[in-house]
């Protein structure tokens, strides 16, 4: 919980505001690139994640999961296509165990696997951002993972937050850097976490050290953000991918919430049943106005009346938020 009251004293709510009336833009520590390259790269990938790998082309990303044979996500990216390889952003603090755990797979596939961390920088913009993106690329990605080429690297639209437009910029850490100073001229710099936040609006989880193995693809929306291709072949854990998705109703999902502490990988109890947990805190950043904004995986059950608790049936309660988009039973 330390670590959840450092982040949330780090952005301001003019960071926010900025967000809304101006333009940011946020380096982006928080993640990993992984590349893989060889003539056998694509075969290899769409045979181990759970999206298509084999279709995708230059001016597309997608995103992604990498699942235990149980089917639980030990991992989440966003992939493309680079000149020779296919990349894909994960969280730091998981992309050393993924990395290796992938290259165990390679066997005598023309693939291999490396970390590109140190060579690139990942920098997102949302707002007010195109007039600055258009002094470094010469289009820009008019839909949702659309991905424009560069001389500096890639730029990705990836889903808008708080009704604002979102973009990620990644290229050669020296050409990205060289470019902050121009940046900072036009738009307003806030940390890291800041993203962290507006994925969290977005209703976009991300897999961290704290949620490895914890949930099935579909818990965390993945089938609904278009995450899984349920027509590929075979890779780790997909029976189980499978099973859960044309068994009949799936009963956990994930939900946005707000409250005043929580961490990833806490567990959810609720008032109707203290003694065992409903969910899991996935991802946790500061809001605006105070507190924590958050996504958690939940018993749909749990939030049709009740309070639900963080930590313990005592915790801090939470209060449910509208994601920006509807699950498929809605939809009926």
């Amino acid at each position: 919980m330390n670590s959840q009251m450092t982040s949330l004293a780090a952005v301001a709510d003019s960071d926010f505001e900025a967000v809304k009336t101006a333009g940011v833009f946020v380096p982006l520590t928080q993640f990993g690139v992984i590349d893989v390259k060889g003539e056998d790269a694509a075969a290899f990938l769409h045979s181990q994640i759970t999206n298509d790998v084999q279709h995708l082309d230059a001016s597309t990303a997608r995103l992604a999961g990498y699942c235990s044979p149980k089917g639980r996500l030990l991992g989440s990216f966003l992939m493309w296509r680079s000149a020779d390889s296919v990349r894909l952003l994960i969280a730091q603090d998981v992309q050393a165990t993924v990395q290796k755990r992938l290259s165990m797979f390679v066997l005598r596939s023309k693939a291999k696997l490396s970390d590109a961390t140190s060579e690139l920088a990942a920098v997102g913009f949302v707002g007010d951002v195109r007039a600055s993106l258009s002094g470094i690329f010469d289009a820009l990605p008019d839909g949702v993972h659309v991905k424009v080429d560069g001389p500096h690297g890639v730029l990705i639209r990836v889903p808008d937050a708080f009704k604002r437009a979102r973009f990620l910029w990644i290229g050669p850490k020296v050409d990205v850097e060289a470019q902050f100073g121009k940046l900072e001229e036009k738009l307003r710099r806030p940390p890291a976490e800041l993203w962290d936040a507006l994925d969290i609006h977005a209703g976009e989880p991300r897999i961290t050290h704290a949620t490895v193995e914890q949930f099935v693809p579909q818990m965390v929306n993945f089938d609904v953000l278009g995450a899984v291709n349920f027509k590929k072949g075979c890779y780790p854990g997909q029976e189980i991918v499978a099973r859960s998705q044309y068994r009949g109703t799936i009963k956990r999902r994930t939900a946005l919430a707000h409250g005043e502490a929580a961490t990833p990988g806490a567990e959810l109890f609720h008032s109707a049943d203290p003694g065992q947990p409903c969910g899991m805190v996935i991802n946790a950043a500061p809001a605006e106005g105070g507190g924590i904004d958050c996504l958690v995986e939940i018993k749909l059950a749990a939030l049709d009346n009740g309070a639900v608790h963080v930590g313990a049936a005592d915790g801090p309660a939470l209060e449910f938020l509208p994601l920006p988009y509807a699950f498929p039973s809605d939809d009926a």
